[in-house]
């Protein structure tokens, strides 16, 4: 499954190969498993109502291996011969590498698909009927909130209970703030995947940005179609850029906490880190209306990433400056 894993992943492909061999499959099958079902959520060829269908479907195969495989052959068709494609026809055997799984690793990895993947549901259910030109929009921070949870701060939810079940099983931690600190870096992520592409999710008709924050400053999710409402849309976004990188950093936190005798988990929590509040640099200094391409930073400023963080462990003092190094210089 490694080529598949590389070829629908750029860069937590890398985060991935650095985790140490008691993890790595778990959490790879996971990923895949979710990115297949988002797959399936995201093509817009097929109708929302057969999409949402199977998307259920696939749950009920998740979380019971009796259960048959939904057919994904209308899915095959529309993503021609894309990564996607290669995805969604290894999903049976993904799901077979499911079920012989430890019984506890078994249901980790159960639990988390499941809340993605209703995730993925909510998610249609809210934007999928939409034609692009009407917007419709999350409600309030709290919408935001769970959603964030749902798609992403569970995943770090399972990371912990992974990696603290096969890594690190008799350190003595504190498990709730663990956990919580690994949720927010969950949501971390995704929030600034929502930063990042709001202007390609307004001209599909979705807004993640809630309407009532909007509503503060007078604004409407449609006014975010139009560029010259960057100055009074600028606190709004300046809010959610501040609330991404404090969840960041509490993935920082999280990072830090884990022993140092860890050092494939430790580096490999501190890469998407870094690669993000990176990003969320980049963000605050452009009006994100004007739309082009998403911003990313460059192969090779993720490659000083992952130098400068080998290259640190060792010394605590620099290891700590890496974060700083990441968002401000």
């Amino acid at each position: 499954m490694g080529d598949v894993l590389q070829s629908v992943s750029r860069s937590f492909y890398l985060t991935l190969r650095a985790l140490p061999a008691a993890v790595r499959p778990q959490i790879s099958l996971a990923y895949l498993a979710a990115r297949a079902a988002d797959t399936v959520a995201d093509t817009d060829l097929v109708p929302v109502e057969r999409r949402l269908e199977v998307l259920q479907a696939l749950r009920n195969r998740i979380r019971h291996c009796s259960e048959p495989m939904p057919n994904l052959s209308e899915f095959l068709t529309s993503s021609g011969q894309s990564p996607e494609r290669r995805l969604l026809t290894s999903l049976e055997d993904i799901l077979c590498w499911l079920d012989r799984l430890p019984h506890d690793d078994q249901k980790r990895v159960r639990q988390v698909l499941d809340m993605i993947a209703s995730g993925q549901c909510i998610d249609l259910q809210r934007f999928g009927h939409g034609d692009g030109v009407q917007l419709s929009s999350l409600a309030d921070d709290e919408e935001l909130d769970d959603y964030t949870y749902r798609v992403a701060g569970c995943v770090g939810e399972f990371w912990t209970k992974m990696c603290r079940a096969h890594v690190f099983p008799r350190v003595v931690l504190d498990d709730a703030v663990l956990l919580a600190e690994g949720i927010r870096y969950g949501k971390g992520l995704q929030l600034i995947n929502i930063l990042r592409d709001l202007p390609q999710d307004l001209q599909r008709g979705r807004c993640y940005l809630p309407k009532k924050r909007l509503a503060t400053l007078g604004l409407s999710p449609e006014d975010l179609r139009n560029p010259a409402s960057y100055s009074r849309f600028r606190p709004v976004y300046r809010h959610f850029l501040v609330l991404a990188e404090e969840h960041l950093r509490a993935g920082w936190f999280y990072t830090n906490r884990i022993p140092w005798r860890c050092l494939r988990v430790r580096l490999a929590c501190s890469w998407p880190v870094l690669i993000g509040l990176r990003t969320l640099h980049e963000l605050g200094r452009r009006n994100i209306l004007v739309g082009g391409p998403s911003v990313k930073i460059s192969r090779g400023e993720v490659r000083l990433i992952l130098l400068r963080s080998v290259i640190s462990y060792p010394l605590p003092s620099a290891w700590r400056s890496l974060a700083r190094f990441a968002n401000l210089e």
